[in-house]
Parts: structure tokens; sequence; C-alpha cells
């Protein structure tokens, strides 16, 4: 640690923050967050690299840490006029030493100003609180030394992956991999003897998903890890039969599914092998329609529900990104760069036939997602008041802000109650945001049972074992861990 670093003391976070302003209703939130604040973290979804823990080699710098890989944050900066290659993120393909992290990191703090209002601000003024101590906010002026000062704890056995998911109290954390990922990490994990429990999730859109480019070549990939004839309707089921058994063997507990819509179908078998044949057919030439790539994704969804009736896996649906929309920046930067848009998404209609077929069967987990608000009283939440199968994932990607994460318990909470919803889960590549999230979602939940004890519509010993509920045993129980 620099000998010439000293926090101040406004860098110390503000105890009362997301709490209501109300006096009386404030100390009801300080009581009832002083009940979770201490519990440990449960995150069953989120796309960490497994590599991480496996090596648990020092992170390499404060940018490619905290900066170049969170879309969250690039977007931002890209909408103000900052390259994204300024930013550490490189063309695909492309194999030139990256720009210099110090740069990255000076360019970063010179816009920080942005993010004021916004959840990353949130998020980040946390993480350099409360895991580095450093000033806050940052500044240009204090970039260098904030800088140096991150560089330097890095390089410490105590800010190595391992070292801060012990430190982070993180009881269960899943990664997320694609059935054609070798799964070597978690094997390393495994056989390291560290009792860190990291566990994959079973995300087969690359197989799933016509539409994606080289779904074929996936096919293939597919066909080779599993020795099984992938390009056959029966085979290609029982392959994915096989698949989700390896995942299982490296703890997996959940599928996720990251389709366009929440379209599902139940075709007959002779009906559902005959789109098999005419997808196949059409992605090797070129002649696939986007009806047919919807079908089928809509028809995996229900054979996905079916084997998980089979394995236990909870099946997640998280539907709605139109993704790629800056069509010339993907082309030249690849996917995942910040510029997914959320998109109108309908449910009642679409989820009908899974639930159907599923939807009344109380061993099947089924959690959906939405980025279209609009549906969460209309749709989601008269649907999972209902149906035993269905859960309501939590406010998700673009809405996981104090503001967002209270619009999900306002609208949700009068039909569905809160025993239909999963707790909180951070989805997140930010390994170091991850405290911050939940710390984020512990207090907007807190608050808005303390209106519900303020209001004597709930017993302030009852709103205790809630907010417990919804930060710990909830995701326990829904992701079956």
């Amino acid at each position: 640690m620099s000998e010439e670093f000293h926090p101040p003391a406004s860098a110390t976070l503000h105890p009362d923050r997301l709490l209501p302003a109300d006096p009386a209703t404030r100390a009801i939130a300080r009581r009832l967050l002083a009940a979770v604040r201490a519990l440990p973290i449960i995150s069953p979804h989120g796309h960490t690299d497994a590599r991480w823990f496996a090596t648990d080699e020092p992170f390499r710098d404060p940018a490619s840490l905290l900066i170049t890989p969170d879309h969250y944050l690039t977007r931002m900066l890209y909408s103000q006029g900052v390259a994204l290659e300024a930013l550490g993120v490189q063309p695909a393909g492309e194999q030139g030493p990256p720009p210099d992290p110090r740069s990255i990191w000076h360019t970063f703090a010179a816009h920080y100003h942005l993010f004021r209002g916004t959840p990353s601000r949130v998020w980040l003024d946390w993480v350099l609180t409360e895991v580095f101590g450093t000033d806050t906010p940052l500044t240009a002026a204090n970039a260098e030394r904030t800088y140096r000062h991150i560089s330097e704890q890095l390089a410490t056995p105590a800010f190595r992956p391992r070292a801060l998911f012990d430190r982070f109290g993180i009881e269960v954390l899943a990664t997320t991999e694609s059935p054609l990922d070798s799964l070597a990490h978690h094997a390393a994990i495994r056989a390291s003897g560290w009792p860190g429990r990291v566990i994959t999730a079973y995300r087969p859109d690359p197989l799933v998903d016509p539409q994606t480019p080289g779904f074929v070549h996936n096919l293939a990939r597919f066909a080779e890890i599993t020795d099984t004839d992938t390009f056959t309707w029966r085979g290609y089921l029982t392959a994915h039969r096989a698949r989700r058994a390896d995942f299982v063997t490296a703890g997996a507990t959940s599928t996720d599914h990251g389709h366009p819509s929440a379209r599902t179908a139940d075709l007959d078998p002779h009906a559902a092998e005959a789109l098999f044949e005419r997808v196949v057919h059409g992605a090797r030439s070129g002649t696939l329609s986007s009806v047919e790539a919807e079908t089928f994704r809509a028809q995996m969804l229900t054979e996905m529900a079916r084997m998980s009736l089979d394995d236990g896996l909870v099946l997640q649906i998280h539907p709605g990104a139109c993704r790629d929309h800056n069509t010339p920046l993907a082309r030249r930067l690849g996917a995942n760069i910040g510029a997914d848009i959320p998109t109108p998404t309908q449910y009642v209609e679409a989820l009908r036939p899974l639930l159907t077929r599923f939807g009344n069967e109380p061993t099947l987990t089924l959690i959906v997602f939405t980025l279209d608000e609009s549906t969460y009283s209309r749709e989601l939440a008269p649907l999972a008041g209902h149906y035993p199968a269905l859960k309501l994932g939590p406010a998700w990607w673009f809405h996981d802000s104090p503001e967002g994460l209270m619009r999900f318990r306002e609208q949700t909470t009068e039909t569905a109650g809160f025993y239909n919803t999963v707790g909180f889960n951070d989805d997140t590549r930010a390994f170091l945001s991850i405290p911050a999230r939940h710390d984020a979602a512990r207090r907007v939940d807190c608050a808005f049972l303390a209106r519900l004890v303020a209001e004597h519509r709930l017993p302030e010993g009852e709103a205790v074992q809630v907010a417990c509920d919804l930060a710990y045993h909830l995701p326990k129980r829904a992701y079956r861990l």
C-alpha cells in the first residue's frame, strides 16, 4: 500500500444511502437492514470468469478489472464521444497490444461525472471506498494517485480472486458457460481443495439459436464433445441431456436462455423433428427464415423444461434484448459492447404453450426475467401468482438500479407477493461489484418493507423475516443451492 495515500473522511459512504428520507420510516429501514447486512451473498446467476478462481492469479491492473469489461461503463462513455478502443475494447480478432491501462484509467476518471445519479456510480463508489479505501468521487486530480494505490493492492495476496471471494462473504457464485466450454476451470477449482463454492450454469444459446453465427459449426463441435450425431433431432436432444449431466457434475443447478422473445412452443415429436431438419438445412444453405428460427427457439424452451423435470435444473429465461443494435460498431468490435437495447416483450400468450404443458408441475422451477417493465403488474405478476412452476426473477440489467428495484417490488408484490419471487441475483461480469449490488438490493428491499411497516400493513417482525428471505433464503431455495 502506498505510504502517501491517506483516504479523507469524505471517502466514507453514508450509512443511510438508499434508505427512506422520512425519519420515522428510515429508522425502521435501519433496523431491517441491520438484520440482513451481514448475511452471506448468494450469487446464483452471473458471468464472472471461472478462470479467476481456478488460477487465483492477481488481477492485472485497475483498468482491465474495473473498466474495459463493464459495458455499463463503456456504453455511457461511448455515448459521450469516448472511443471504445480508448477504453481497451479491441476490434474483433485484433492481436495487437491493448491501450495503456493507466491511460484508460485517466480517461475514465476525467469522465466520472457522467455517472452521477446512475446505479454504476452507486456500485463504483462502494468498490472504490469499501474494497480499496480510495477517494470518492474519482476525479482527474486524484486519478494517478488512485491508480497507483489500487495497483499496489492488487499485487498483494489479500486482493487475489479467492481472498476477495471470502472477504465479500460469498457463499456460492454461479458462472455461465456454453455446452461447448470444456469446464476445465471448474474442474481445476474442485481439484484445488479450495472450499469456495463456484458452480456453472448451462447456457445453450449457441446451439439453440440457429441465427447464431457459426451455428452449423457449433453443432459439429457439439457432436465431437458428446460423441453423438447432433445433426439428427434425436441425437441433438441426447447430446443436450448428456452435456447437462456434465454441467450437473460441475455443480450446475440451473440453465439460462437469452432469447430475443419469450415465445415457447409445444410441437408434436414429428413436427419438431421436421422443424429441426429445416433449420439445419436453412443454416447450412443460408435460407433459414426468421419464422423458423423463432419457432425452433420456442420449441427448445419447452424441450429444456422437459429435461429439467428429469435432471432438476432450474430453467431461467432472459428475453427481450435487441442485441448489438449498433451494427457498424458490432462489425468492428464484436458482440457485448454495450449496444444492446430493451424491447417490448409479451408473456401471456408467449409462455402459454410451455405453461400448458409444464406450468402445473410442482417440481419444475421456471424463473422469468424481463427488460419490459410494463409487463410487471399486467402479465408477469399474475402469471407467477398462479402457476406453481413460475417464479419472477428480480429487476434485471437496465433496471437493477435503486429505482428499478423499487419499481419491481411496487408493481409485483400486490399480485405475486414476495414468495413467488427469487430474491436478488447480480447477473454481472464485474466481480468486485457483486457485494455492492447486493448491498443496494438489500437497502432497497428494506426501504420498501419499512414503508409497509410504517403504514401498518406488515408487522415489523414479519418484515425482518421477509428481508432475510429476500436477501438469502429465497435465492437458495429457488436455485436449489
